[in-house]
């Protein structure tokens, strides 16, 4: 499958500002700050390898704090914007890569961190993805997981459920188009079914408008 082409890649390639869009909110910015130093203290002397990078936003704040950080992400507009940003010299590589179909030359790294993608996967999906960490990073690794709490009157509303429980929200691009995506909001106890399997040392954070899942590659 080509995954430029499917509806979650298709609209961040249309808007390369809607990865940011929520960021910018007045009513996230406490939350924001709060998740902000929570990633510096949990990736400081790490090496991380950051899957859907997106425009670098995160990308910033773990370069400052960790040894080395590849960014990648499967968009060539989102790698571009990512790397107009300030970083630390000699801190940062980008590559472009499809978080579901990881190389196997990726590199050696203590640690992996996504943000705001593991809600545009269905659940299939996340599953292959566990299984593709474990396969090219090894066990012991930490995994770090940032994503959106649903909260009535600031996210987008569910417009559809499928028969394997994933949830869909309808969002529209700057010219128009809408696109229907993949976004789950997963409980605590959802969180630790999907990952159990794979991983170890489940610990999860919860603020009003982000959920935070630190953990283990077994």
């Amino acid at each position: 499958m080509n995954r430029q082409n499917d509806p979650v890649a298709r609209y961040y390639a249309s808007s390369t500002q809607a990865a940011d869009a929520a960021l910018s909110r007045a009513e996230r910015a406490n939350d924001l700050s709060k998740v902000r130093e929570r990633i510096a203290q949990l990736v400081r002397g790490q090496t991380v390898l950051e899957l859907a990078c997106g425009t670098g936003y995160w990308t910033e704040v773990i370069a400052a704090n960790a040894d080395k950080v590849l960014a990648t992400d499967i968009l060539d507009a989102m790698l571009a914007r990512a790397q107009t940003r300030r970083f630390p010299e000699g801190k940062v590589a980008f590559r472009k890569v499809d978080g579901l179909d990881l190389p196997e030359d990726l590199g050696t790294f203590t640690c992996v961190f996504i943000g705001f993608w593991w809600s545009h996967l269905k659940r299939d999906e996340q599953d292959a993805l566990l299984a593709q960490l474990r396969a090219r990073l090894g066990h012991d690794v930490s995994l770090i997981l940032l994503d959106d709490a649903y909260v009535e009157g600031s996210s987008t509303t569910i417009a559809r459920t499928d028969a394997q429980g994933n949830t869909y929200e309808i969002v529209a691009a700057p010219d128009g188009e809408r696109f229907e995506l993949p976004k789950n909001y997963p409980a605590d106890s959802a969180l630790r079914k999907r990952l159990g399997g794979e991983v170890r040392e489940i610990r999860i954070e919860r603020l009003t408008y982000y959920w935070m899942l630190t953990c283990r590659l077994k």
